[in-house]
């Protein structure tokens, strides 16, 4: 009987181990429980690293399982109950061994991320003009708000926060096959810009200017999702993200300056509805606490 529950422990990660390998490598029925299909180069490297970093994980998980259930099998019966068990108190050997194989562990997987990190947030998309190299400059102005996005895209003088610039609500348009810059801000509090097919996650805290880049391969509508817990609206800041040919992104943008002020919306104020439920809320503090307050001083 004892035998039996070192198989069934034996069971468990081997099925959990099953699973993980099935949905990595697309076999049915666990095809669709891994990650949407990567639209970018970029997203590719990532997913070699995270897929590269799961195998290892489920390698290490198997020895230490198998390890363990055949002492469990080994160890089971030992006959006499009354004998008394070998006492080891170390094995240096031993302890060297699994110190110094995760180590270098660790710093394989440090070399191994650097191409990842380097595509997504330092090798920016650079132009060349009458010799001169510099970063692309964005596209596209991105404001986080509670609970909303807001794109800001860049008119005729091709820079944003221009009075030119032209203002979409939680549809964000771009052209495939080209290298893309946003460029990120919030109006309020921590947000974060969120879309799983290209692999894209950037934290986007209020005060500061950020950037991403990518260039998506296939012409698809998809989602952007704000995965920073921002408030109780949380839980509907999403927005569209639809890809397009150069030739539908140019009429679309045509179509935007026609429907659309040029305009350039100010940000001095942000959250005006925000500020009125502060007052709000502080009359009717003021009105609980000032009859307290005399009632403490008779």
């Amino acid at each position: 009987m004892n035998r039996f529950w070192s198989v069934l422990f034996l069971l468990v990660p081997v099925l959990g181990i099953a699973s993980v390998l099935m949905a990595m490598y697309g076999v049915a029925p666990l095809e669709s429980a891994w990650l949407p299909k990567s639209l970018s180069q970029a997203g590719d490297t990532i997913d070699q690293l995270f897929n590269g970093i799961h195998l290892l994980s489920a390698f290490i998980l198997a020895g230490t399982v198998f390890t363990i259930g055949w002492a469990l099998w080994r160890f089971s019966d030992r006959g006499d109950s009354n004998e008394k068990a070998l006492y080891v108190t170390h094995n240096t050997k031993l302890e060297i061994t699994w110190t110094v194989i995760p180590a270098l562990i660790l710093i394989f997987l440090a070399f191994f991320q650097m191409k990842s990190w380097a595509e997504n947030k330092m090798d920016r998309p650079t132009v060349t003009v009458d010799g001169v190299t510099d970063f692309k400059p964005p596209m596209v102005m991105v404001k986080a708000k509670r609970f909303g996005w807001e794109f800001y895209y860049a008119g005729d003088d091709g820079v944003v926060e221009t009075e030119d610039d032209i203002f979409v609500e939680n549809l964000l348009v771009l052209p495939a096959g080209e290298e893309i810059v946003l460029q990120m801000e919030s109006r309020d509090v921590i947000h974060s810009f969120y879309v799983p097919e290209l692999r894209l996650k950037q934290d986007i805290v209020p005060g500061m200017t950020q950037f991403v880049w990518f260039n998506a391969r296939e012409e698809k509508e998809i989602e952007i999702m704000c995965t920073e817990l921002c408030g109780w609206g949380h839980y509907m800041m999403k927005a569209k993200l639809n890809f397009v040919s150069r030739a539908q992104f140019d009429a679309w943008i045509e179509e935007q300056k026609s429907a659309y002020s040029p305009e350039f919306k100010n940000e001095a104020e942000p959250a005006a509805f925000l500020r009125e439920s502060n007052k709000s809320f502080s009359a009717k503090l003021s009105n609980v606490a000032r009859p307290l307050l005399k009632l403490k001083i008779n």
